[in-house]
C-alpha cells in the first residue's frame, strides 16, 4: 500500500469516525433532553454546580461543532465524507466556495485546544471529586450508576 493510499484511509476514517460521534452526539442530547440533567448532590457549592453545566453544555457544543466545522471543511475541498463505505455524506457547500476555507482552522482549533481544554477540565473534576472530596460524582458518571 502506497503512503498516498495510507492517508487517504486514514482521512477516510477520520471521516468516518467524525460521522459517528455526530450521531452519537445528537442521541445523546436526545437522551439529555427527554431524561433532563441528574440532580446535583446534596452539599455541592453552588459554583462547583453552575461549572459542571457550562462544561457540560460546552461539550455538547463542541461535539457538535468540530464534526459540522470538519465537514464543512471537507466539503470545502471537495473531498467526499463516506460514513464506513456505507454512504455518502452530501457536500455542505461547493468546493473552494468563496469566504469558507476558515473551516478548517476553527476544525483544528476546536479539537486541539477547546475540546481537550474542557475534557482535561471534566477529567480533572471527575478525580477531584474522586480523591479529595469522596462524594460520589464519578461513581455518577460511570455506566450502571
Amino acid at each position: 500500500m502506497s503512503l498516498n493510499a495510507k492517508v487517504e484511509t486514514l482521512i477516510g476514517l477520520h471521516f468516518s469516525f467524525g460521522v459517528l460521534i455526530f450521531i452519537v452526539a445528537i442521541i445523546r442530547l436526545y437522551w439529555r433532553l427527554t431524561h433532563g440533567e441528574p440532580k446535583p448532590l446534596d452539599g455541592l457549592p453552588p459554583w462547583q454546580v453552575q461549572s459542571a453545566r457550562l462544561v457540560h453544555w460546552l461539550l455538547y457544543l463542541m461535539i457538535f461543532a468540530l464534526p459540522i466545522f470538519g465537514w464543512l471543511n471537507a466539503s470545502w475541498r471537495g473531498m467526499p465524507v463516506w460514513f464506513f463505505g456505507l454512504f455518502e455524506a452530501p457536500a455542505l457547500i461547493p468546493k473552494h466556495a468563496a469566504g469558507w476555507r476558515w473551516t478548517g482552522s476553527v476544525h483544528v482549533f476546536g479539537a486541539e485546544y477547546a475540546l481537550l481544554a474542557l475534557v482535561g477540565l471534566h477529567v480533572a473534576a471527575g478525580l477531584y471529586h474522586y480523591f479529595i472530596r469522596r462524594d460520589g460524582v464519578l461513581q455518577r458518571m460511570l455506566p450502571g450508576a
